[in-house]
């Protein structure tokens, strides 16, 4: 079963800290033995979606795009040692960083430097397996890859690429995102072509599906010690979500299995150490 990502994979440093710091503060990392950190992981939301998705046993595709710097090449050997297939365009500038300061309670806040790098169509890609996919997640900038991946059997789009849709005029099957993220919370009538469902994470709650027949919710797992972070949880959820879709789950049904993925993150601070397989066999 073939599935693609499309999106930004970012060279991501994480650490636990006291609190974040006031005007005039200097916060100083931790750096020792005791799962502190930091510690960097090859992130992003393409990034994490793709780690989870490649826990599968599905022809995994990605499309990105990396920088000319030290840490492109360190987020490219990452991407490559999941044995997944990875098409990358390259740029003269230098791979985007992310900073994720984890508080004493989990939350994540992110510092970004750089501008997210994302494959366009005018890249010489292998743009043409996107139509032979059972499943694209696309988390990119450029509508004409969305009109591509349309093509595809399922088209999963994250909400925080709500302008990109709207631009292709493309009907996804999914939106996903996070209620609690103002970039992504959002209803169907948001959207100038409204998904065919929109699923919307509220942590410990669960979350909400909205299709035209209206709202149902679905509850979360029991979470697991908090011992880590919520970085990763929503992104780990959308590749669970885009795999359940893939395997012929219904909405709901694949909401439902996904949501644990999301929740496995929390264990530790390492995001991507402790997401679970993906293990069920596809549909024949």
């Amino acid at each position: 079963m073939r599935i693609a990502v499309v999106g930004h994979v970012e060279h991501v440093t994480i650490a636990r800290v006291p609190a974040l710091p006031s005007p005039g503060d200097i916060l100083h990392l931790p750096d020792g033995p005791h799962g502190d950190g930091p510690l960097w992981i090859a992130g992003g939301g393409g990034g994490i979606t793709f780690a989870q998705l490649a826990r599968s046993p599905a022809d995994l595709h990605l499309f990105t795009a990396f920088g000319n710097d030290d840490a492109a090449a360190a987020v490219r050997a990452r991407a490559d040692a999941t044995g997944a297939t990875v098409h990358a365009a390259h740029r003269g500038e230098p791979q985007t960083r992310d900073i994720v300061l984890l508080t004493p309670g989990g939350e994540r806040t992110i510092l970004v430097v750089g501008r997210p790098l994302h494959a366009t169509l005018d890249d010489p890609l292998a743009w043409d397996i996107l139509p032979t996919c059972r499943a694209v997640f696309f988390t990119a900038q450029d509508p004409r890859v969305i009109e591509r991946a349309r093509a595809a059997e399922i088209l999963v789009v994250t909400a925080r690429r709500r302008q990109a849709l709207a631009r292709s005029g493309v009907v996804a099957d999914v939106v996903v995102g996070s209620a609690s993220d103002p970039r992504e919370a959002s209803t169907r009538e948001d959207y100038a072509v409204p998904p065919q469902a929109l699923v919307m994470t509220e942590g410990a709650r669960g979350g909400r599906i909205e299709t035209t027949r209206g709202v149902v919710r679905f509850a979360a797992p029991p979470a697991p010690p908090a011992t880590g972070g919520a970085y990763g949880a929503g992104d780990s959820f959308a590749g669970a979500l885009t795999w359940y879709l893939a395997c012929g789950l219904p909405v709901e049904e694949a909401c439902v299995r996904a949501a644990p993925h999301g929740a496995a993150v929390l264990r530790g601070i390492d995001p991507l150490e402790h997401q679970v397989a993906l293990n069920p066999s596809p549909p024949e």
